[in-house]
């Protein structure tokens, strides 16, 4: 346990931990907020991992503590009092934010390590925690500061069940469905427009170091925009080195992060789909299609498109003359 959870325990055993939340900043209090459910929508009832959450009436203050679920409040139109940090980016700095948050500054609650000191100072009424991977010491703390909705029994959420979670807790469930029938529909018409993803093979890497490549099967979330397009991508993800690098010699090249020991050596450029210029550069971790990738969600992926497609139709015109521009720079 890190050092701001044994804190809290400590305040918690002493009785001290409520006069922690009486002393937040004034501004932080009166931040946030937007179009929670109406009383009708509650009481309900969240399963976790942790068990069962009952939410009594509608959340005004919600904090995020999973490293996504700030995104899935506000495609809801909730703003999170608090927030937690995650690839460096804060909410209103993603070109994916809705405009209601741009320039404004959201308190954040930690980064890898979540402060539960601070989440509680924002006196939330509910914590959203699907993407937290939060354990049980935690979520106890977290839990006796406010109703905790943390990631489900199974495995991490999709996108799609994280939306309908989220706005569930939030009394938003009529909405959440429709933002998911939105967000299928954006792929649903790329693949009428573009028919030739349909079945092509692709492969999905990022440079590791060395010359080596991490290559993304469908057990990765980050390759289902992809198969969502119509791509037909490996079951399994694993390291190629780089004097085995066939595996990516696909429709379809993707890759992320690419480093000179990678492209520039002999075998990467001998293959096929890179001789066709059917490769795909996306851009380097530190730029916002990675980062739209790692939150995954409604906001992020109609992003993601928005980059990848013409860069795919571009890979897949059965034109070798044809090269798919290279990532935006600023």
């Amino acid at each position: 346990m890190n050092f701001a959870v044994r804190r809290t325990a400590a305040l918690l055993a002493t009785g001290l931990f409520a006069l922690a939340g009486c002393g937040s900043d004034s501004s932080d209090a009166d931040s946030g907020g937007g179009a929670t459910g109406d009383a009708s929508a509650y009481p309900v009832t969240v399963e976790t991992s942790f068990g069962s959450v009952e939410i009594e009436e509608p959340p005004e203050r919600v904090v995020t503590i999973g490293f996504s679920d700030q995104d899935f409040a506000l495609a809801l139109g909730v703003e999170p009092v608090g927030v937690r940090e995650f690839l460096g980016y804060d909410a209103p700095n993603r070109p994916w934010a809705p405009v209601s948050v741009r320039g404004k500054e959201i308190p954040t609650v930690g980064a890898e390590e979540l402060d539960v000191e601070d989440v509680a100072a924002l006196q939330p009424d509910l914590i959203l925690g699907l993407n937290s991977y939060i354990d049980e010491q935690t979520y106890d703390l977290l839990d006796d500061i406010a109703p905790t909705v943390a990631e489900p029994e199974t495995a991490a959420p999709t996108w799609q069940d994280q939306t309908l979670t989220t706005g569930k807790a939030l009394g938003l469930e009529d909405e959440a469905e429709a933002l998911v029938a939105e967000t299928k529909q954006r792929f649903a018409t790329v693949r009428e427009e573009h028919p030739e993803f349909d079945g092509a093979s692709a492969a999905f890497g990022f440079g590791v170091g060395s010359g080596a490549v991490y290559a993304m099967g469908t057990d990765d979330y980050r390759t289902g925009w992809l198969t969502d397009l119509g791509f037909e991508l490996p079951d399994k993800s694993g390291e190629l080195s780089e004097e085995k690098l066939e595996p990516l010699d696909q429709d379809v090249l993707a890759i992320e992060a690419a480093n000179q020991d990678l492209t520039g050596s002999e075998l990467f450029q001998s293959l096929d789909v890179v001789e066709s210029n059917r490769t795909v550069d996306l851009g380097q971790f530190s730029d916002d299609f990675a980062g739209a990738l790692g939150f995954n969600s409604p906001l992020s992926l109609p992003y993601v498109l928005e980059v990848a497609v013409p860069r795919l139709a571009a890979a897949t015109d059965d034109d070798p003359s044809t090269k798919p521009a290279p990532y935006p720079k600023d």
